[in-house]
């Protein structure tokens, strides 16, 4: 997973707020919170919904696997072996 570190942090984190928060202005909500609203309702059954959600959702999910990863090697790397 080596090119997951190749990505900006400023770069994936403005892509995840952008898709995230898209379509602007999000009346009456952002398509991310209506298709996770559709799924925990059992609604989620077209394939652009299904498209929809992974096209919003994946930024997301891969800025929070950087973050992740950020704070364990950091954590890992501030543990000192005596």
């Amino acid at each position: 997973m080596k090119w997951l570190n190749k990505i900006p942090l400023p770069l994936l984190l403005f892509i995840a707020i952008f898709l995230g928060m898209a379509p602007f202005p999000a009346e009456p909500q952002p398509h991310l919170l209506e298709k996770l609203g559709m799924l925990a309702n059992g609604l989620l059954i077209k394939p652009v919904d299904i498209f929809d959600l992974f096209l919003h959702g994946i930024p997301l999910t891969i800025l929070l696997v950087r973050i992740t990863r950020l704070v364990i090697n950091s954590s890992q790397n501030s543990t000192t072996v005596d």
